[in-house]
């Protein structure tokens, strides 16, 4: 082990505890950059879908870490996933969010062209390098691929190291909410909806991430927004025959007692993962779009469709940094940017073959709660910006994560508890230790 590993070593154990995690974790660049080059390359994070990139040459950019990719339909028609870098002078290929580029990426700095495998297609004036010993450098092969992807039902995961652990060994069976979110489409596949909605946060991302799965806090820090709402509904003027507003039923749920919230359950896997929402959830009772069912009838037989129409998870976090919502067809990527900058990204996804008040209702849903100008995600923001700005008291040092912590609770075993436990919380900080000891062993 040499130096610098051992260093890391001490460091990661100085600051994680079973039931507390030291302010470090949530504060500090020099472990925000061991996250960057050591957590997100061992893990298998999100960068994209299929969708978005449905024809050769489409391309989107993304990034993982502090890594800037492409995510390119190739000619044969199979997606790829490069790093956007020239490896002549290291320019971003492309700038542009989403586009099409043809059957080749041209570098706008001195016009070396790739194939949108990456191989190296051209360079103006190749004679320049005759007999320099170009061709045995990284530069002759071309835009770099990333060390491993993999399409799973439309959704493009990569990992960024070269070797490590498996996609299926790092996910498990947390994969059946991408399931349930897929299957509820009666042809079986999703189409992204449009672009996302963007909203800079200036807060350490694992904060955004531990928020989906904490339960005690919707009640209280959305009672300025979902009770008012609630409030002014329940003090109109209506009869037992006035329907519920999709607006209301989407909202209200937020000012659920804790008992609605201890009852629905959670749900954690190995390597970080798990949801809200095991037994229902604050999705379980929007109304029913007509014709919905009996397309899912046709398409699964009665009882299977049931079935999935019955799960209704509230939030499943797929670590280290995004949580989708099956029932709702939305997908959040939350993007590091420093140690007190986050941007996130809210994506929504039509339910191909389904009808179209659906998608119109999940739009309804991300404008209302996660969109800049939410009722609802301002409350967050403030609580998680009031966490980072709190957190540099010199006080207290430790971030406790107890509620329902049992002593020598096991984290490789998948588990179904109480609502209100912060055991997700610790399974993450459980998988961020080991993915970033791993990277340096």
């Amino acid at each position: 082990m040499t130096d610098e590993t051992q260093q890391i070593h001490e460091v990661i154990d100085r600051v994680i505890r079973p039931e507390q995690v030291h302010r470090d974790v949530y504060t500090s660049p020099g472990i925000f950059r061991l996250e960057m080059r050591h957590l997100f390359p061992n893990c298998w994070v999100y960068v994209g879908h299929e969708s978005q990139t449905p024809n050769p040459g489409d391309y989107i950019t993304a990034q993982i870490g502090d890594q800037p990719l492409l995510q390119v339909r190739h000619s044969d028609g199979e997606i790829k996933v490069l790093y956007n870098r020239c490896p002549h002078k290291g320019t971003k290929i492309v700038i542009d969010k989403a586009g099409n580029t043809g059957k080749f990426f041209r570098c706008p700095y001195h016009a070396w062209s790739f194939k949108t495998d990456g191989c190296l297609l051209a360079i103006p004036l190749k004679k320049g390098y005759q007999g320099t010993g170009l061709e045995g450098t990284e530069a002759a092969k071309g835009l770099a691929a990333v060390g491993a992807w993999h399409n799973y039902r439309g959704f493009i995961f990569a990992r960024l190291a070269r070797e490590g652990i498996g996609f299926d060994d790092f996910f498990g069976d947390s994969l059946s909410s991408l399931d349930n979110m897929v299957d509820r489409s009666p042809v079986g596949s999703l189409t992204v909806a449009g672009a996302p909605l963007r909203y800079m946060h200036r807060c350490n991302w694992k904060m955004l991430v531990e928020n989906q799965t904490d339960t005690c806090h919707p009640m209280v820090a959305h009672e300025s927004s979902a009770g008012t709402a609630v409030k002014i509904w329940e003090s109109m003027d209506k009869t037992e025959d006035t329907p519920t507003p999709p607006a209301m039923e989407i909202i209200a749920p937020f000012m659920s007692p804790y008992e609605f919230f201890e009852n629905m359950g959670i749900r954690t896997w190995p390597n970080g993962h798990g949801h809200t929402g095991v037994h229902h959830s604050i999705h379980s009772d929007y109304s029913a779009i007509p014709g919905y069912f009996e397309s899912m009838t046709e398409a699964y037989g009665e009882d299977r469709a049931r079935e999935i129409l019955g799960e209704n998870r509230h939030n499943t976090v797929y670590f280290p940094n995004i949580m989708i919502k099956g029932p709702i067809q939305q997908l959040r990527n939350f993007i590091p940017l420093a140690a007190d900058k986050t941007l996130v990204e809210s994506w929504i996804f039509r339910l191909d073959g389904a009808p179209d008040q659906l998608v119109a209702r999940t739009a309804m849903y991300n404008r209302m709660i996660n969109a800049p100008t939410s009722m609802v995600g301002h409350d967050d923001l403030e609580m998680y910006e009031r966490a980072q700005e709190g957190l540099m008291a010199d006080g207290l040092e430790w971030v406790n994560i107890q509620r329902l912590y049992e002593e020598g609770e096991d984290l490789s075993q998948e588990a179904v508890l109480n609502g209100t436990t912060e055991r997700q919380m610790r399974n993450q900080f459980d998988a961020w230790k080991r993915f970033i000891i791993g990277g340096v062993a």
